[in-house]
């Protein structure tokens, strides 16, 4: 099964300095039909203006992960966590057992433009957790890893059977992915256009797969190179 998820499709939320977009139900948007796709709880797709962002807040049990698609995001946390994350630049944070840490642009004439992602982990009540590694530089074509479990794999060590890769994929660049009918996937186009096995996905669109075997095969077709991640999840169980 091949789930689609348009872009247009997902929830809103503005709040004056901040304009979100959200894949699955969450805080004031709820779609019964949209509460996550495995362990996969949260994709939001945030723009934030010139020296605004999210007050300190808590979360527990929780692996967060921040991906900046423009501009700069200043975090800091109660577990010792901080630092400005840059664009490509994947921040990852595991709740564990209750953690508050606060986000916020950290330009102020600049908007910043990221990701922020949820999975819930296969483990509860842990020790809090932090890690911000440089931005990986990968070629046209080249999955590059940037979560895998415990971080056995490489990527930051994140608390669950998943791994991570990001796509930097130009006009005409073909890759092929194989799928295998005991795991589910998740293509999120962060930015640009892709094919996908013959269909046209814009930033913002994404595509599930669930007991799929059948190869995938992505191709570039914008003028500038798309910004795709590619999540490799456990079966529901």
């Amino acid at each position: 099964m091949i789930i689609q998820r348009p872009s247009t499709a997902r929830g809103r939320v503005q709040a004056g300095w901040l304009d979100s977009r959200h894949t699955f139900s969450f805080g004031g948007y709820y779609d019964p039909g949209w509460m996550g796709f495995g362990c996969l709880r949260v994709i939001n797709e945030d723009r934030v203006d010139p020296g605004a962002g999210f007050a300190p807040h808590r979360h527990a049990n929780m692996e967060i992960l921040s991906y900046v698609l423009s501009g700069a995001l200043a975090h800091r946390d109660s577990s010792g966590g901080g630092g400005t994350i840059g664009r490509g630049e994947l921040q990852w944070m595991s709740a564990g057992h209750g953690v508050e840490h606060s986000e916020f642009n950290a330009s102020a004439s600049e908007p910043v433009h990221f990701l922020q992602i949820w999975v819930q982990p296969d483990r509860l009540n842990a020790q809090p957790a932090y890690a911000q590694p440089a931005a990986v530089e990968g070629g046209d074509g080249e999955f590059v890893l940037r979560a895998s479990r415990d971080g056995v794999h490489g990527g930051v060590p994140i608390r669950q059977d998943l791994t991570l890769h990001s796509l930097a994929l130009g006009k005409g660049t073909r890759v092929e992915r194989s799928l295998d009918s005991r795991r589910m996937y998740w293509l999120q186009v962060a930015q640009g256009r892709i094919d996908a096995n013959g269909q046209v996905l814009d930033a913002g669109d994404a595509l599930g797969f669930v007991e799929e075997s059948a190869p995938l095969v992505l191709t570039g077709l914008g003028d500038s190179a798309a910004d795709v991640l590619w999540f490799d999840l456990p079966a529901a169980g």
